[in-house]
């Protein structure tokens, strides 16, 4: 690794802007990744390189210390205060910038975290606009939070991109776009609404909350948008047992300010955390090929079905935006939304593969009622205006045997109606 100087190092703490990442040395074979195409190659490889550590280790180790020896006061060989900079840590955050061919990625200790960090990157009086249709908690801290700092939200249907673009406002800095959304799927034309606004107001921040789908299936920045941000907690770990959150940016300027601003916060998650997350990039290919081909037979299913009013999902024909969902995105992912015709509570009491519970995108497949879960903190009126009805089912489908979960949905969509 490379030495940092002391001088260096008390110039990124006082000064934002001066704020550099990590300088670890980088070896032949990260180099090599770096011009690697293959995603699953990537996956394994990309900040995994076993002589980055002097034991070689293939898997790289948790590293659980707070603090790290220095060979001279604020002269060390990287590290200093695991806020500051983690080897377990920094490790993930390498694989998650190859994933998505991005310069930069910060990881934090939650997605409502990563959320936090970046309203950092704007001013009391800013104002963003942001998709009406978004993840509960996301809409709970823009509405109940952000006005406390004098920063106003709008919130519009991004699939209508004129109302975008007359939504913003001479103090706009942000374009907030969940797609496909939470929980009623709907797409925002990426490369459409970034052309539009950049070409008049090239200062804005363009957010794109990309955890239906991860960077395998798209690419947020590749379409234009300045930041793509996760929920690590849900596809791109993918096993349920850990809760974190991730940005990627193509910009250095961005990836500084955020760089300082995830020390300074103090937003990070813990060493085994990271582990974990890193473990299961390495399985994330396989794992979204099968959340896609189970979630597309569940689909075609409940669209056949006479106790189902109406499916929701992007690669079904019937999806008014399917055609985006070809364009936009190389695969879709397990997230299905229907409307039943039978008693909800009926239907989901019953279940027996799927498990009634809050989250998403872990290989077992969850059931929930947005109108009174995940979603209870949006008021009545809005999620009616919405569609988020008490009819409305979400569904994650897992990686189970796909007969076995058609097989569990038929029997409680018939218990739904006795």
């Amino acid at each position: 690794m490379e030495q940092r100087t002391g001088d260096k190092e008390r110039e990124r703490r006082n000064d934002p802007e001066e704020w550099e990442e990590l300088n670890i040395e980088i070896s032949e074979l990260e180099k090599m990744t770096a011009n690697i195409t293959g995603f699953a190659t990537k996956a394994i490889h990309a900040g995994q390189d076993p002589l980055q550590w002097s034991h070689r280790a293939v898997v790289p180790p948790i590293v659980m210390s707070t603090t790290f020896q220095q060979d001279a006061p604020a002269k060390h060989q990287g590290y200093e205060y695991g806020r500051s900079g983690n080897p377990s840590r920094n490790c993930l955050e390498r694989c998650i910038a190859a994933l998505e061919n991005g310069r930069h990625c910060l990881v934090y200790s939650s997605g409502l975290g990563t959320t936090t960090s970046l309203m950092a990157l704007l001013n009391t009086g800013d104002h963003i606009v942001c998709s009406d249709d978004v993840y509960g908690g996301t809409n709970r801290f823009f509405k109940k939070c952000l006005p406390r700092n004098n920063i106003d939200v709008t919130f519009v249907d991004a699939c209508n991109i004129p109302k975008v673009i007359n939504s913003i406002q001479p103090h706009t800095k942000m374009i907030w776009l969940e797609t496909p959304t939470n929980p009623l799927l709907k797409l925002a034309d990426i490369r459409e609404i970034v052309n539009k606004i950049k070409s008049q107001k090239p200062d804005i921040y363009i957010v794109v909350d990309n955890t239906f789908v991860t960077c395998y299936f798209q690419k947020p920045l590749e379409l234009g948008a300045d930041i793509s941000m996760y929920s690590l907690t849900k596809y791109m770990n993918g096993h349920s047992d850990i809760i974190m959150g991730a940005v990627v940016t193509n910009r250095d300027d961005i990836g500084e300010k955020l760089r300082f601003y995830q020390n300074a916060m103090g937003i990070i998650p813990s060493p085994y955390d990271c582990a974990l997350v890193n473990r299961s990039l390495k399985t994330l290919e396989l794992r979204m090929q099968q959340h896609m081909k189970n979630g597309l037979a569940v689909g075609k299913f409940l669209e056949n079905h006479s106790l189902v009013e109406k499916v929701l999902h992007p690669y079904l024909s019937s999806h008014p935006q399917h055609d985006l969902a070809l364009k936009q995105m190389s695969g879709y992912s397990g997230m299905v939304s229907f409307y039943l015709k039978g008693d909800s509570s009926k239907f989901l009491g019953a279940l027996k593969i799927f498990t009634l519970a809050e989250s998403l995108g872990g290989y077992e497949s969850l059931a929930e009622l947005p109108s009174v879960m995940t979603h209870a903190s949006v008021p009545a009126a809005e999620r009616e205006n919405l569609g988020i009805t008490d009819q409305l089912v979400r569904l994650s489908v897992g990686l189970e045997t796909k007969e076995d979960l058609i097989a569990d949905l038929n029997q409680a969509l018939e218990y739904s109606i006795l």
